[in-house]
């Protein structure tokens, strides 16, 4: 009986490790490997636009400084930790969750702000009656083996969404960019804008050409009357597997309306960027930032959250809205480390905050902004 015991646990053990090996050379070699294929797929005019972009160089695109530079150290550290090392990384069961009143986003009134939080980058924004989603993700897992929702319910039916102005996709990697839930929302979106090289992917899914507006960096459209969209810098990559990395652009986005103006980071590092941003464009009433996901070894492509409080200040923003947090395995941090520390950071710099738990409307100018949900559920814990 023992010796049939040791065998089990031998082979517990092989198969674990071998898991490992697989998965950190998966990611690996998609993270590592270049490509000079952005081009391809493209109409004539969009390729033309991609050729003479400054973010463009020798087949990829590059931001201000290589943002990812991680050692094949730090990958197998990281890999190993993040699949075996235990660190309040996901919830003990799941998070709280609303279903959202879809009665604030489908108000077409003007002399509105609202937003609300579907989990981790998606939003739902009402600006002067404008219907915008950023990021729309509304599947359980990102992928097929990939980190799962810590929401055992979604906030919405997203088949009760109609009549969307704008989709907004900041860059192409899984957790911004979910081809089901494209493809769901096309029927009834307008328009979807999308950086550089971003729009081959929507075009391969059956989004039609005329639907798709791509963006380079600083460059604006105007979709709707009296309200603009801007892309703007970030410090990030892109890539969806094996030997496309900075293949596609990434980007910000400020949205104007008459009334209001809000920034949007998708993800992002801290960069002398933000400052940019705010001096060309802000104040802004409200900004969405990313607050999660982070650690030293890829500093350069997420924020420590007392850093998303410094991108706050260099936008010249009123209220700080935190996105990239709360839903997905995706880092080695506690699930509540984000919202420990920023609310902290924010209170020290007299920073008003919104923290709505996932399906929980903000009202610009009004109401509730939220609550510190995480604590009751159950990130009261001492490390």
């Amino acid at each position: 009986m023992n010796i049939h015991f040791k065998y089990i646990e031998k082979y517990i053990k092989k198969t674990t490790v071998l898991t490992f090996i697989f998965i950190f050379t998966g990611v690996l070699l998609m993270m590592l490997t270049y490509s000079s294929c952005a081009v391809q797929g493209l109409n004539p005019s969009a390729k033309q636009k991609i050729m003479n972009s400054p973010q463009y160089q020798d087949g990829k695109f590059k931001g201000d400084v290589d943002a990812l530079t991680m050692t094949a150290k730090d990958w197998i550290t990281s890999t190993w930790r993040f699949l075996f090392e235990k660190n309040h990384q996901t919830p003990d069961g799941p998070l709280p969750v609303r279903q959202a009143d879809l009665s604030f986003f489908n108000d077409r009134a003007k002399n509105q702000l609202n937003s609300t939080w579907l989990g981790h980058s998606s939003l739902m924004i009402n600006m002067d009656g404008y219907r915008i989603l950023t990021d729309p993700v509304f599947e359980n897992r990102l992928t097929l083996m990939g980190p799962a929702r810590f929401n055992k319910d979604f906030s919405i039916d997203p088949e009760e969404l109609q009549d969307i102005d704008l989709v907004l996709i900041s860059h192409d990697h899984y957790d911004h960019l979910s081809k089901a839930s494209i493809q769901l929302l096309a029927p009834v979106t307008k328009l979807f804008i999308v950086p550089l090289a971003v729009g081959k992917r929507l075009v391969s899914w059956g989004i039609p050409e005329n639907k798709i507006v791509e963006l380079d960096w600083w460059e604006g459209c105007s979709p709707g009357a009296g309200l603009t969209i801007t892309a703007t810098p970030a410090r990030h990559f892109s890539g969806r597997g094996v030997g496309d990395r900075n293949s596609t652009l990434w980007a910000s986005y400020v949205m104007a309306s008459s009334r209001f103006k809000i920034f949007y980071s998708g993800d992002s590092g801290y960069f002398p960027g933000f400052r940019e941003i705010g001096d060309k464009f802000g104040p802004f009433d409200m900004t969405f930032l990313e607050c999660g996901a982070y650690n030293e070894a890829w500093h350069f492509v997420h924020m420590f959250p007392e850093e998303t409080v410094r991108a706050h200040l260099d936008l010249k923003g009123r209220v700080l809205h935190p996105i990239h947090w709360g839903t997905f395995n995706l880092s080695l941090h506690p699930w509540f480390d984000p919202m420990q520390r920023l609310t902290h950071a924010a209170g020290q710099n007299h920073i008003e905050t919104a923290t709505p738990m996932a399906g929980e409307t903000i009202v610009y100018g009004k109401g509730d902004r939220g609550s510190s949900w995480w604590v009751k559920a159950g990130a009261g814990l001492s490390l």
